[in-house]
């Protein structure tokens, strides 16, 4: 009964977990998509390398990472490993590579 008990706790905090990771995704609209592509076109930078980072969506770049702007748009970018990838200045969470 213990057991029981126990797995079906665990049970809701796995999917608590699960709900609160698929809440907390930043889906870029596909205007601001379109004009970050337009702008990284015009501007483009030196790709950097990261040894060690991951570049999914909903990881993180370091702190030490310069990320730019993109004109009336919140999110910021830089180039990883020859890899656009667009950055939320705040959290600095990945949210889209631009292949």
């Amino acid at each position: 009964m213990k057991s029981l008990i126990t797995n079906s706790i665990a049970s809701v905090l796995l999917l608590s977990g699960v709900t609160v990771a698929i809440a907390d995704t930043i889906v870029l609209a596909p205007e601001q998509e379109t004009e970050i592509r337009t702008y990284v076109k015009k501007e483009p930078l030196a790709s950097i390398k990261l040894p060690g980072v991951e570049l999914n969506v909903g990881s993180k770049v370091p702190d030490t990472v310069e990320l730019h702007q993109v004109p009336n748009v919140k999110y910021r970018y830089t180039v990883i490993d020859n890899r656009t990838v667009v950055v939320d200045p705040e959290t600095h969470t990945v949210i889209k590579v631009l292949d």
